[in-house]
């Protein structure tokens, strides 16, 4: 395992590595994700325009979005820490015959001394709250992407409304997700979020933000923050 960074949670790493077999079940923990992936890749691909691109998807997990992104022509590497989830998405491509994405197991503070300014669109998707020290990620992000390169984030906000709707509903009411898998305190709220951006070099694009109805289990993306969202970023030419 390549952990040349200090920049991550062992039990984390466990969390999703114990999941990772349920990766591409549609109806599995991991519904959610499937079921927001056209929705994420949609409005990346309207920013950034895939095609021809070279992508590196930080977090990567099983490999869904990135996967999506390399079907829309993009070059893409997915990277993470989780080495059992990495092989399910390698397994996956491999048997979907998808060309255009490969993974590897390395962090991306490492991979940003090796490869700066090297790719066209970074995208980093509800990572963040999963790690130590986010704005780490964030920083590596800025350095992975070239001059008038877009990089993209999701994560959760911190709020009364997130813990409510994020964590008492979606992991125990509803069981969206499995118990325990986002922590309250490790949410982060976009003013953090853009201020470790522009910290980090990076132009605010803007936000979208993403919501649910359980009873139609449909999601769709608004101007509603609150709870999920999402962010768009450039490095300045």
């Amino acid at each position: 395992m390549n952990t040349q960074t200090g920049n991550v949670d062992p039990a984390e790493l466990a969390k999703f590595s114990e999941l990772a077999h349920r990766w591409w079940d549609p109806e599995s923990e991991f519904r959610p994700l499937h079921q927001i992936n056209p929705l994420r890749l949609e409005w990346i691909d309207a920013l950034a325009s895939l095609s021809g691109k070279q992508v590196v998807d930080v977090g990567c997990g099983g490999g869904i979005l990135a996967e999506a992104m390399a079907r829309k022509g993009a070059q893409v590497l997915g990277i993470d820490l989780a080495g059992k989830s990495l092989k399910v998405a390698q397994l996956h491509a491999l048997e979907a015959g998808a060309e255009g994405v490969r993974y590897r197991e390395v962090s991306a503070e490492t991979l940003a001394e090796e490869q700066p300014g090297h790719f066209d669109a970074v995208t980093c998707m509800e990572m963040l709250e999963h790690v130590p020290d986010p704005a780490a990620v964030v920083s590596a992000c800025a350095r992975l992407v070239k001059p008038g390169g877009w990089v993209f984030f999701s994560t959760l906000n911190r709020n009364p409304k997130s813990f409510l709707f994020a964590i008492v509903g979606a992991e125990y009411v509803l069981r969206l997700l499995p118990r325990g898998t986002h922590e309250y305190a490790r949410l982060i709220k976009p003013a953090e979020l853009t201020r470790w951006a522009r910290q980090a070099g990076l132009e605010i694009e803007g936000f979208k933000g993403m919501e649910y109805n359980p009873l139609t289990r449909r999601y769709w993306l608004s101007q509603d923050t609150s709870v999920n969202y999402l962010l768009a970023c450039r490095l300045p030419a």
